[in-house]
């Protein structure tokens, strides 16, 4: 647990060292063509460079609550398979790098639409304002395992062990006694699976959440990146306090309806463009809140 506290105190001060090189890129660099308008408006480097380091900065931490979000379900997948401890950095580490591969083509495909065809904005909204409700209504409910359609199709179809084979996904044995050697998936596999899907989930709420803050594909990706970076450290440092977020869920939620808003006043109902910076204390507030109302409604309870 301390080894995982201290990556991940490690890997959240690399993002935020990395508002300093957002600062520094836009300021000689982030003129009038930068491709969020709030940026390329503005009248000189410096303030360009504080603008972007905002937008950076509120889709940072709004990427890294929802990544903490994303632990959760992790472990209820690793509990589910009962995964050892020893051998959960395996999934982990494949199903980051998973993550970033599948973030960076839902990013590129995003800004592609953002950038040429702005009424997609709306669409994001509302994929936000039905995300948060739903969010916000199902926060105390678990979600079922066993009935995911993907495990149920895959056990279905795939030759599979009864029991783990230490860190391997697939394995050579007979099918029947005394016969040739197939091959089988290991439960780690279905497991990995269950990681990668529970990940695409939460992109199609991170991504449409990022792309409301700002259209820049640089800023959106890099948030991205450093956001998800430390999770394997995350989930470790968490994975044993998981009980006492609770309320984090109901913060996350009223985040995704703020930034839905968001984009109904600036692009639609009313044209006013809501300020990065309070969108910034916005954000900042809900999730420490969130955090702060969990931890005070779980003092002294078993566990905690």
């Amino acid at each position: 647990l301390r080894e995982s506290l201290w990556l991940s105190a490690f890997y959240i001060g690399l993002g935020l060292l990395w508002a300093g090189a957002v600062w520094w890129i836009y300021a000689r660099y982030g003129g009038s063509e930068a491709l969020d308008p709030r940026i390329a408006t503005l009248p000189d480097a410096g303030s360009r460079a504080a603008e972007a380091v905002k937008l950076y900065l509120t889709g940072y931490l709004l990427e890294k609550a929802l990544a903490m979000d994303n632990v959760f379900v992790i472990a209820m997948i690793f509990s589910y398979f009962a995964v050892p401890r020893i051998y959960q950095h395996r999934v982990l580490f494949w199903g980051i790098l998973g993550v970033i591969l599948l973030r960076g083509l839902m990013i590129g495909l995003g800004a592609a639409l953002v950038l040429n065809m702005a009424w997609i904005l709306y669409v994001f909204a509302g994929v936000l304002l039905l995300t948060g409700l739903k969010m916000f209504k199902d926060a105390d409910a678990l979600p079922s395992i066993e009935d995911n359609p993907v495990l149920r199709f895959l056990k279905e179809r795939l030759r599979l062990t009864s029991e783990l084979h230490g860190q391997r996904f697939f394995v050579r044995q007979p099918a029947v006694p005394g016969g040739p050697a197939l091959l089988h998936a290991t439960p780690l596999f279905l497991c990995l699976v269950l990681v990668e899907l529970a990940d695409v989930v939460f992109a199609i709420d991170s991504v449409p959440a990022i792309f409301a803050i700002t259209p820049d594909p640089f800023i959106v990706y890099t948030s991205n990146i450093f956001a998800i970076l430390g999770l394997r450290a995350l989930y470790f440092a968490l994975a044993a306090m998981v009980h006492r977020f609770h309320y984090l869920k109901y913060a996350l939620a009223l985040v995704l309806v703020f930034i839905g808003l968001k984009i109904l006043v600036g692009h639609g109902l009313l044209g006013l463009q809501v300020p990065a910076m309070l969108s910034l204390g916005v954000t900042v507030g809900l999730l420490l809140g969130g955090v702060a109302v969990s931890l005070w409604a779980s003092r002294g309870k078993a566990g905690a």
